[in-house]
């Protein structure tokens, strides 16, 4: 996809994968270098144009690419399914400059070595955990000290800690969006289909549950860049068979009006959930008391905005853990092995304390509650319910998951290293 005939002297470009990656790193920092610096596409003339390479990743929904158009932040994207294509034959995608950085955010590191390497372009790793290709970066952004400590000692002067760029979530989030008064629990069910397909009617009974307990609870639902209301609806009907063993469903899909911005879905038990169909949502999820989440990417945007939640893995339905990053995704697709693999999971977490969130996995201790095993609607609502009642206990898991967060101004950190591998001339 391409939004200019004529092309840069030098271009930046993003390597990414699936839909979290894209809106908590990707879309702030190339807001980030479009403030510090004159990029195509919206500076028209400028000789430095801004690039999105999406890579091939199992836990993509295939819209990523059409979600990051809609942003107005780069000048050509090339769809994860063309990269290949992109590697073999650069020329297919237009005209490359002779000198340009490839910046990794997201998917597999060896993806942007190999780009880099095919483009004869300097390489920027941004390693939340570890770098695992030191040799053939120019820099490495690191998310804490530990990714630096792991280096062997010759590639650690290659490396800088920025922080993490989850951090600057918070910024003035609150005041970008007000949401009216009341008590607001924010619903995630996820952004990909293994999980929006359990996600959805799970927690639309959840919040018809939740409502009947607490009648003065609003229920809020961002919709991710790569689904649709349409979507949603689909899995709740009869296309989704998951839907079956759920009491939700949908009477009326309400359109903005009356002083409302939102259109909202109105279930057949009476409850409104307010739909937030502009991404990024995250002013209006800060102001959220309590947020019902799958695990994944949710789980670490919540944690940067400090907003409590509880995270749900039902493994009655095991194919939602073909969304999973790692092995346990990878076996979890594998024909025969979904119920063994429920059973190990089961196993293992009952062993080892296994923790899912990206909250309790950065403190190593259980910060936000994982209900994980044959949980039910009923049960998390009762949960919730339980939460709501003690403002004291939301306040403390908002307190732990903001000094968890670390300091804000690792996007900017990172832009100002994307920056210096810039020629000067055109990075000043």
């Amino acid at each position: 996809m391409t939004f200019r005939s004529t092309d840069p002297k030098l271009s930046v470009v993003f390597v990414s994968n699936g839909p979290g990656e894209l809106s908590t790193w990707v879309r702030p920092l190339a807001e980030q270098l479009h403030q510090q610096l004159l990029l195509r596409p919206r500076a028209m003339h400028s000789p430095l144009g801004l690039r999105l390479v999406l890579v091939p990743c199992p836990n993509a929904t295939g819209m990523e690419a059409e979600a990051a158009v809609r942003w107005q932040q780069f000048d050509r994207i090339i769809p994860a399914a063309q990269f290949w294509s992109l590697l073999l034959h650069p020329a297919r995608f237009g005209q490359w400059p002779a000198q340009g950085v490839v910046v990794f955010l997201g998917g597999d590191q060896f993806w942007s070595v190999l780009l880099s390497a095919r483009l004869g372009y300097r390489h920027i790793t941004y390693a939340e955990w570890v770098a695992r290709w030191p040799r053939w970066n120019d820099r490495i952004a690191a998310m804490a000290p530990e990714v630096q400590q792991q280096l062997p000692k010759r590639f650690r002067s290659r490396c800088r800690v920025v922080g993490d760029l989850m951090a600057d979530l918070s910024s003035h989030a609150r005041a970008s969006d007000p949401l009216p008064e009341g008590e607001w629990v924010a619903l995630l069910p996820g952004s990909k289909p293994a999980k929006l397909s359990v996600g959805v009617p799970f927690l639309f009974e959840t919040a018809d549950r939740l409502r009947a307990q607490r009648p003065g609870c609003r229920f809020l639902l961002p919709v991710a860049p790569t689904t649709s209301a349409e979507d949603l609806l689909r899995y709740l009907g009869p296309a989704n068979r998951i839907a079956e063993g759920y009491t939700a469903g949908v009477s009326e899909v309400l359109p903005p009006g009356d002083g409302w911005p939102w259109r909202r879905m109105l279930t057949e038990a009476g409850t409104l959930i307010h739909l937030q169909e502009d991404p990024p949502a995250n002013g209006v999820l800060s102001q959220c008391s309590l947020a019902l989440t799958t695990v994944g990417a949710n789980t670490a945007e919540l944690g940067a905005l400090g907003v409590p939640m509880i995270v749900l893995v039902p493994t009655q339905h095991l194919g939602v853990m073909q969304a999973w990053d790692g092995w346990m995704g990878l076996l979890a697709r594998l024909p025969g092995l979904q119920r063994l693999i429920g059973l190990l999971l089961s196993a293992w977490r009952m062993r080892n304390h296994g923790l899912l969130a990206w909250p309790n996995i950065s403190a190593g201790r259980m910060v936000v509650p994982e209900r994980v095993g044959a949980i039910t609607p009923e049960q998390i609502a009762a949960e919730a319910s339980g939460w709501l009642q003690q403002p004291e206990r939301l306040q403390g898991q908002r307190e732990d998951l903001r000094a968890l967060r670390g300091q804000p101004g690792a996007v900017a950190a990172l832009a100002e290293e994307v920056r210096s591998l810039l020629p000067k001339a055109l990075s000043d």
